[in-house]
């Protein structure tokens, strides 16, 4: 996967889980996975992007790190909506599985940088 099919990924999948934030019922807890989750799903697309005009490997590494960071953070308040109500769990089972499958591509490339870095 080429860097632009990733930034491409990445940002189809914040806005997805944008999309989902939105469809969220209007209650104390879902509000608060509402606030947290259009925060970080997108935030993943955005650093992404920075990481891909690295001032050096090391910040390279750094910037991926973040969006390690938020892709986890992102699938946390996926669970925490199941937990809420297991009727979502239809709509967040395709959600969480990108996520997964986008943090496992974030976190071998950062092992790839560290081994070039050496």
């Amino acid at each position: 996967m080429t860097e632009k099919e990733l930034q491409e990924r990445l940002k189809r999948f914040a806005v997805s889980i944008v999309k989902f934030g939105e469809s969220l019922p209007d209650t104390a807890g879902f509000r608060t996975v509402k606030n947290q989750i259009v925060r970080c799903g997108p935030s993943t697309a955005a650093n992404y992007r920075a990481a891909c005009r690295p001032k050096s490997t090391p910040d390279f590494i750094s910037k991926l790190g973040t969006v390690e960071e938020e892709l986890d953070e992102t699938m946390f308040w996926l669970e925490f909506t199941v937990a809420l109500s297991e009727e979502l769990r239809a709509n967040v089972g395709p959600l969480w599985k990108e996520a997964n499958e986008l943090l496992s591509i974030i976190v071998a490339s950062i092992k790839t940088a560290k081994k070039r870095q050496k």
